[in-house]
């Protein structure tokens, strides 16, 4: 007899099954790896900001431990064995819930995006006559190449102020006629999607609506549990185009406690209770869980904001606060910085007492990770918890 699915979850039960959907709650997949990860998620974010490490290296961290950041470098970018017959690549940089890394399996599932770019109207760079036949033709002609290699990022030092090649490369990115699926130092590497994305996925034959659909779904798996403002923000949809496909997504409808909004869950994700291991661990500002600011603070009741685009005098919880999870919860922020073989937790934000030895763990791990031998902790929000947040650092170091 089969046991029917639970149409009415807990807010407990929303928490968990959102947990291991993003791979934060149960026993990791480590024969899969940062690749698992990546195809588990669906999307993982780009950013140049790097602290602890950039945030593409943080999201596997999370939920792997210490894994090494040269194996995250090359899950992401290394296409195939030295000698291997072919060289197929697993990822594929695209514009998703912002600039993200996809497994390159994804690739026809973007075909609507690449379809509205290309009938797109205005731009914020002007794009000069002939540079985007030009950059096609040397891609063409040369192999992949860097921006600068195309003939230069930029024409002054200000980030937003690229060459007519750079604004060239980057809408044909954006057209899908060309695609970066490597980096070297940081810098994208741009080839012709018709040479670098395997024939197999190299289509825009998937109509608007069927894109649609399976984004969803895939959203929808990737969240385990969501509102359509939830759905809709994993890889910036549209309200209405959430609305226009769910009924045919494979997500079946639930109503959840508290949430006060429809709600739409992976019916796999019903089928068991989530078990298992939480991760203690810190999370980047920009980690998939805490993505949705609405959605945070509706699972979590926890408050998230990337500071570090605010002005200094401004910030409440430092330049790049970020939450520890623990035991399923949010209980914590760090704002960190590295001095040498110090990792500085300059700012710290503790839920009370209970957080303490959650915190210390998490800063011990993340200090080893990058090669750090001590922790310094400069201030913390509640005075009367920065003397046990030390000792329990110390006592974990000795």
């Amino acid at each position: 007899m089969t046991t029917p699915r639970p149409t009415d979850l807990t807010a407990d039960e929303a928490r968990r099954i959102a947990l291991r959907a993003q791979g934060l709650l149960g026993t990791p997949n480590r024969k899969a790896g940062v690749r698992g990860i990546l195809r588990h998620l669906g999307a993982v974010q780009l950013d140049t900001i790097s602290v602890l490490a950039r945030s593409h290296e943080l999201i596997p961290y999370a939920r792997l431990g210490a894994v090494g950041r040269r194996t995250v470098e090359d899950a992401y970018w290394t296409t195939a064995s030295i000698g291997a017959p072919s060289a197929q690549p697993h990822a594929f940089e695209y514009w998703s819930h912002a600039a993200c890394i996809l497994p390159i399996e994804e690739w026809p599932h973007f075909a609507f995006r690449r379809r509205a770019y290309r009938n797109r109207p205005h731009w914020n760079h002007e794009l000069p006559d002939g540079a985007y036949d030009q950059v096609i033709k040397q891609l063409r002609a040369e192999g992949p190449l860097t921006a600068t290699q195309l003939g230069g990022a930029k024409r002054t030092s200000e980030w937003w102020d690229w060459s007519g090649a750079k604004v060239a490369v980057e809408r044909a990115l954006m057209y899908g006629e060309v695609v970066c699926v490597e980096r070297r130092g940081w810098k994208r590497i741009y080839d012709l999607a018709e040479r670098a994305v395997p024939d197999d996925l190299l289509h825009d034959e998937l109509d608007d609506t069927e894109c649609l659909r399976r984004l969803v779904r895939l959203a929808g798996q990737s969240l385990g549990v969501g509102t359509r403002a939830d759905i809709a923000d994993y890889h910036r949809l549209k309200g209405e185009q959430v609305d226009a496909v769910i009924a045919d997504s494979g997500l079946v409808p639930v109503t959840v406690e508290g949430w006060g909004k429809p709600a739409w869950a992976d019916p796999a994700a019903l089928e068991t209770p989530p078990r298992g291991r939480h991760r203690t661990t810190l999370l980047s500002p920009f980690d998939s869980l805490i993505w949705e600011r609405a959605r945070t603070e509706r699972i979590f009741g926890f408050t998230h904001r990337l500071e570090a685009y605010v002005p200094k005098q401004k910030r409440v919880y430092g330049y790049f606060a970020m939450p520890v999870l623990a035991g399923g919860r949010l209980v914590g922020r760090v704002d960190p910085a590295r001095e040498g073989r110090t990792l500085v937790a300059k700012q710290v934000t503790l839920d009370g007492p209970k957080a303490v030895p959650a915190v210390a763990q998490a800063l011990i791990e993340a200090a080893s990770w990058v090669d750090c031998t001590n922790v310094r902790v400069e201030r913390v929000d509640a005075p009367e918890l920065h003397a046990p947040l030390t000792t329990e650092l110390a006592r974990a170091l000795a």
